[in-house]
Order: structure tokens, then C-alpha cells, then sequence
């Protein structure tokens, strides 16, 4: 089949891609170089340097005449999107509304949307979080995750576009990059490399900081492999359901990193959760999908990573 990738230039979706070409298939990358890099486009895949804003994407969509779309295009940082609210409905709504519009005029088969379930579901009524449970966002950012998925039901109810809605936990690994509002496990890594002292956020009295769902990034790759031909009109959360705090995330960096430097604690920032876990016994029941890496051994890979990186 031939893909097309939005985004594919950053952390992600460039894993994406290379899985995709790895199994055969042909891949488009539409990125702007906003937050990604070309040193992680695959050279096998053919570029195109552009806004998924542009009214430009017609003519690529005319061209390329792909089968499947995988959105990752996106502003990723909540506080920004706090910040910013209106450049964060810029790109992650009226973004994906003209992804959308030309996959619609250029019979694009699917959409593979990446959606936050370390967001969506805000201080979450249901704990793990299942896709059942309601989305009651608290930022700009995850408002807008939101309204995303709502289009994706629109555009198939209103013209027959399929879709495929993944909600990742939070996501860490090789090619994350550390700087602005970035990851936390990449931005540990390469301050403790430096021996530098990592700060992370907390809210008062939880001295461990916040409760989070790492998911590594091959776990995130293999569902969206999964996703080229199951899971249509659904929504399925990838993540592990394994709660790990700041603290313990931190701790586990240092140790393998033979480290002995203590972090300092910040205040928590506009629109962080206190706790975000997820539920994803429909993604194993349904994609027949589980995430095979351990917190351990995904940090192992991506210390090696940053070690060797140039």
C-alpha cells in the first residue's frame, strides 16, 4: 500500500515510517521541520517539506494518491496549548480538517489518528482509564484531541472515510528530543549524561511527582502496524496500565546510568494531571496487540541511544 505519514520528520512518526517501509509498504512523509529532523527521515520514503496547513497538501494528495493516512502532525506540548490556544487549534484542528478534506476529494481509504490517552480523559472518573470512560479534557491541547476524534466520526458517517483512533500513553524512546517541552525520560537522560541536575514537576505534597503510563516507542509502532487493516470506526488505548511516578521513573534512569545526582522539584504547570493510567484490554482483546517492553529494558535502549547518538 502506499502511506502517506504526517509528521514523520519527529520522534514517532519517523518510527512509524520505518517499520512501514521495512513490511513493503510505500511511504509519503508530509512534515514541516517545525519540531522534527531530517536526519530521522527515512531516505527510502519521499519527502515533502510542507504545512499540513497549506492549501498546497491538494497537489501532494493529487500526486501521491495514497491508500492510507497516518496523522502525527501536531502541537504536542499542554502548556503551550494553554499558553497558545488559538496556535494549538491552528495546527491540531485546522490541520487535520484539511488532511481530512483531501483524503475525502482524493479517496483516501483510512485514517490512523494519533490521539493522547494521557490527556483525553482529564482527572479521569474511571482509573485505569478504558475507552468507556468520559473525556473530560483539561487543557487546549487535549480539548482539542477531542474534537479531532469527533471529526473523524463526522467525515465517516458524512462521506465513508474510515479510521482508526489511537490514544497512546505517554511515549518515550530513540529520537525523542529533550529540549522546550519535551519528554520527560529523554530530557533525565541526556542531563544526567551531561551530570547536570533534572528537575521534574510536582504538584505540593506529592513529593513523587505524577502518575504516568509509559508506553516505549516499538509498542507504539507495532499498533500502528496493527491498524492498517483492523479497528475500523474504533478508538483503542495503547499503553501499559502500569502506573510509574516521576520519582520512580526518575530513579530507574539513574541506576542504570550508575548516577547518584537528585533531582530538583519544580511546581507543577498549567493543565498537568495529577495521575493519567490506562486501560487497554480492547486493543489486546481486539488488535490482538500488548506492549512486549518493560519500563527497564525501554529505558536500557534509549540510554543506549542517546550514548551513541551524534
Amino acid at each position: 500500500m502506499k502511506i502517506l505519514i504526517t509528521g514523520a520528520a519527529g520522534f514517532i512518526a519517523s518510527s512509524i515510517a520505518d517499520a512501514y517501509l521495512k513490511i513493503g509498504h510505500e511511504v509519503i512523509i508530509v512534515d514541516n521541520l517545525s519540531s522534527g529532523y531530517m536526519s530521522n527521515v527515512n531516505p527510502m520514503a519521499t519527502f515533502y517539506n510542507l504545512d499540513i496547513c497549506s492549501i498546497e497538501l491538494d497537489k501532494i494528495f493529487a500526486s501521491e494518491k495514497p491508500d492510507i493516512v497516518n496523522h502525527h502532525a501536531a502541537q504536542i506540548s499542554v502548556p503551550l496549548s494553554v499558553k497558545e490556544p488559538l496556535l494549538d487549534a491552528e495546527v491540531n484542528v485546522k490541520g487535520l480538517i484539511n488532511v481530512l478534506n483531501n483524503c475525502v476529494k482524493h479517496n483516501v481509504k483510512k485514517v490512523i489518528f494519533s490521539s493522547s490517552g494521557g490527556a483525553i480523559y482529564g482527572e479521569a472518573e474511571e482509573y485505569p482509564s478504558s475507552e468507556n470512560c468520559p473525556l473530560k479534557p483539561l487543557s487546549p491541547y487535549a480539548i482539542n484531541k477531542k474534537v479531532s476524534e469527533d471529526y473523524l466520526y463526522y467525515f465517516k458517517h458524512q462521506f465513508g472515510l474510515d479510521y482508526t483512533v489511537l490514544r497512546y500513553a505517554n511515549v518515550y524512546g530513540p529520537r525523542q528530543i529533550s529540549h522546550g517541552e519535551a519528554g520527560v525520560v529523554s530530557i533525565f537522560i541526556e542531563k544526567l549524561l551531561a551530570k547536570q541536575q533534572p528537575f521534574f514537576y510536582a504538584y505540593p505534597n506529592e513529593p513523587e511527582g505524577m502518575i504516568r503510563d509509559y508506553i516505549y516507542i516499538q509498542d507504539v509502532v507495532a499498533a500502528n502496524v496493527k491498524v492498517l487493516d483492523t479497528g475500523s470506526g474504533e478508538a483503542f488505548n495503547i499503553g501499559t496500565g502500569i502506573e510509574t511516578t516521576t520519582g520512580a521513573l526518575y530513579r530507574e534512569i539513574a541506576s542504570q546510568l550508575q548516577s547518584d545526582i537528585k533531582p530538583k522539584i519544580a511546581p507543577a504547570r498549567a493543565g498537568d494531571l495529577h495521575r493519567s493510567l490506562l486501560n487497554c484490554k480492547k486493543a489486546n482483546t481486539v488488535l490482538h496487540w500488548q506492549p512486549q517492553y518493560t519500563l527497564e529494558k525501554g529505558i536500557a535502549e534509549t540510554i543506549e541511544y542517546f550514548r551513541t547518538k551524534k
